[in-house]
């Protein structure tokens, strides 16, 4: 048969034809346009009238047709075929058609062409063609051309273009490899929906889950169940409810999500992140260290972790963690990062003289390179001291709470006052206190009578969390009650020089020494009027003092951490 004798798929003629040895043209002809027609009739016969319902050969070296039984009849392409429905077409190595059932087999390389969008390969085809419905086996690969699915077995809805697997499967794309147990694969929109031991992995994560919906064209992933994902830096996220877009490295979880890096962990109603290493939390915020000792409450965090900063806002709460007796520390604003990045911009001296500041390459690899300041109304609480001030400022090389503006602190009945307060600790304890300007210590005797001592700075000294002495220097002045055995008050001395020491014992001055330059009266207890004999600057403030942890923390706090469990399925 020579070329001009070959006749193209809308002559309804199968190229290359032959049939029992030599036979005529016109004979071909004739044998292969009634089998179309039959196979297209067939298709008419059915309710639907439709044109696009009609399956047309377009080609085949090889044509045979049989009639199996009084009802079916069969008509076989081989070498090549390609038949067409619609905007579909069909390629194999071989095609049989079922008119009476309206089904197309193909065998050995299937290609289905689905309006030039969706190509899907596999070795073995069944397609029922009325309902226009695929279920291919044997190395099934389904691309558009954002990903490539693979799996061994794949029914595929031509009308709707949705594909599912429930054997196995895997999709990869340019960015990430998804596989499951079970998937369904929606062509219009280019999502997946991946089920039952879902593994995703790019260059950045590894996600595990149990459900998940992933979209080719934007390349977002939808956490619907709980979902752990975890990178290489010794990062791990729980969540049940979120969004990962893979595209431009952005994350958003809901639901309290929980993001373990590494000694931290941080849980928020809402969480979200991008690859710049900006977070930001929002809800009931509990974020802990355990390196540092370290928790944080709050309503709103925003991190930075490449800088290893973070700002917390909406009524946060710091809480460093002690044996017996925790510290906290509420301000309307905390904010924390390295001490060798502040040091940039920014004197920070040692206020500890028997200490060696550390220059920067030793600071950095070291644990102590952290400082923590709050502003605006701060105030704390431990079991054993008290404070409120303006702002404060913690600086973990010298271990030393820097309070400004105002400050007031209370260490059990003893309350202290200057323009500047510094709180030595030592393994997170009180030390020492120094205080500056205006440096003011009063004692409640009782409900009236009040210990007092005054001088430029006083620096005190504790023991076992307690005062154990005070040193008031520069002008110093003191008022002092004097209490016999049974405690009851005999005398109340009012003194000057230029340096006082008060001693304490059980939590109350019991001695008080004069050095340089004294001049004081010691007057009987109904002969002096005591509010008269009160030092300058005198105001008792106890209605300011946290009376309980409780006054710090947010109304609602889940310090309590739990990680989800992904079932298994």
């Amino acid at each position: 048969m020579n070329k001009r004798n070959k006749v193209g798929a809308a002559h309804c003629l199968v190229n290359g034809f032959q049939m029992g040895g030599t036979v005529s043209l016109k004979w071909v002809l004739t044998v292969c346009c009634m089998a179309l027609f039959s196979f297209a009739k067939a298709q008419q016969n059915t309710p639907d009238t439709s044109a696009k319902t009609q399956v047309i050969i377009i080609h085949a070296e090889r044509l045979n047709m049989q009639k199996a039984n009084d009802t079916t009849q069969l008509t076989s392409l081989g070498g090549n075929a390609e038949v067409q429905q619609d905007s579909t077409l069909f390629f194999a190595d071989s095609i049989v058609l079922n008119k009476s059932k309206n089904i197309l087999e193909a065998f050995g390389r299937v290609h289905i062409n689905d309006r030039d969008s969706i190509h899907i390969y596999s070795d073995y085809l069944k397609y029922l063609s009325k309902d226009r419905k695929a279920h291919l086996r044997g190395n099934v690969r389904l691309t558009d051309n954002k990903s490539t699915l693979s799996t061994p077995d794949l029914d595929y809805d031509v009308n709707t273009k949705i594909g599912v697997y429930t054997n196995g499967g895997k999709v990869v794309t340019s960015r990430s490899v998804l596989t499951s147990k079970e998937a369904f694969y929606y062509g219009e929109t280019r999502d997946i929906y991946f089920k039952k031991k879902v593994v995703m992995v790019d260059t950045d994560y590894t996600v595990k889950t149990d459900t998940l919906l992933y979209n080719t064209n934007t390349n977002i992933a939808t956490f619907t169940v709980p979902t752990v994902i975890s990178s290489g830096d010794n990062r791990t996220v729980y969540t049940t409810d979120g969004t990962y877009d893979m595209q431009n490295k952005k994350a958003y979880f809901t639901k309290r999500p929980e993001i373990h890096d590494g000694s931290t962990v941080l849980i928020g109603n809402e969480v979200a992140s991008d690859s710049s290493g900006f977070g930001e939390a929002r809800g009931n915020v509990v974020y802990h260290d355990t390196a540092q000792g370290i928790t944080l409450f709050c309503n709103n965090l925003k991190t930075n972790r490449k800088e290893g900063s973070l700002l917390a806002t909406l009524k946060p709460v710091m809480v460093l963690k002690q044996e017996d007796d925790s510290i906290f520390i509420a301000a309307d604003t905390l904010y924390s990062a390295k001490l060798t990045d502040l040091r940039k911009y920014r004197n920070v001296p040692m206020v500890v003289d028997s200490m060696r500041q550390k220059d920067s390459t030793e600071l950095e690899r070291d644990s102590s390179n952290r400082f923590f300041e709050a502003y605006y109304h701060v105030r704390i609480f431990s079991d054993s001291l008290q404070a409120v001030g303006d702002s404060l400022f913690y600086s973990g090389e010298d271990s030393v709470f820097r309070l400004f503006k105002h400050p007031i602190l209370w260490a059990k009945s003893s309350q202290i006052t200057g323009d500047t307060i510094y709180l030595y600790s030592k393994s997170k304890k009180p030390a020492r206190m120094y205080v500056f300007e205006n440096a003011l210590a009063l004692n409640a005797a009782d409900t009236t009578y009040f210990n007092q001592l005054k001088g430029r700075t006083i620096n005190g000294y504790f023991k076992d969390g307690n005062i154990d002495y005070m040193h008031a220097k520069g002008n110093a002045e003191s008022v002092y009650y004097a209490q016999d055995e049974r405690n009851k008050f005999i005398s109340v001395n009012k003194a000057k020089s230029d340096i006082i020491d008060m001693y304490f014992n059980d939590k109350k001055p019991q001695k008080v020494v004069f050095r340089s330059s004294v001049d004081g009266t010691a007057y009987p207890m109904r002969q002096v009027d005591h509010v008269e004999i009160r030092l300058r600057g005198f105001k008792w403030n106890e209605a300011l003092r946290p009376k309980n942890k409780f006054e710090l923390l947010p109304v609602t706090v889940v310090p309590e951490v739990k990680k989800p469990v992904v079932t298994k399925k």
